[in-house]
């Protein structure tokens, strides 16, 4: 019976909690930007109007851009933050076992004989021969000119390029 009291009791406190923020946002609300009086106003007074609230919303988005912006950060910092403290506070890594590293050892964890052969990783590996690369060869450079001077040296270059 305690209990269904307190509970009726707290009911009735957030629905009055709730109605005072609302009667606070509509004061603020009022305070902040009273009401337009747009009765008897020219169309020029009117566009000034328009001009002047068009203004007023660019500044408050731009407010808004900041605050979403600075929330956004916090958020990433406290996820950040929660997760070193996770991390610190209970995840240990577990024993590493040991494990035995040469191939004779764990061969040598067989019973049957015919598995205890030495093996032999390298055979398999695939073996590569390298080409030669063809070299020019450096000549005097001179000489090379001479023969090339003339019609029959771009002959050359021509019949060479093909």
């Amino acid at each position: 019976m305690l209990q269904s009291k307190l509970l009726k009791k707290a009911a009735a406190m957030l629905v009055a909690e709730a109605e005072e923020k609302k009667r606070e946002k509509e004061r603020v609300v009022n305070a902040s930007f009273p009401p337009l009086k747009m009765a008897g106003l020219s169309v020029q007074e009117l566009q000034d109007l328009c001009k002047d609230l068009h203004r007023k919303i660019d500044v408050v988005d731009e407010a808004r851009y900041d605050m979403q912006i600075k929330v956004a950060k916090n958020d990433t910092e406290i996820q950040s933050l929660s997760q070193k403290i996770i991390e610190l506070k209970g995840v240990k890594r577990p024993n590493l076992k040991r494990v035995k590293k040469t191939t004779d050892d764990m061969l040598g964890a067989y019973t049957d004989t015919s598995k205890l052969m030495k093996a032999d990783f390298k055979a398999k590996l695939k073996t590569v021969k390298k080409e030669d690369e063809k070299r020019e060869e450096v000549t005097d450079w001179r000489k090379n000119v001479e023969a090339m001077s003339g019609m029959e040296g771009r002959k050359k270059l021509f019949d060479a390029g093909q």
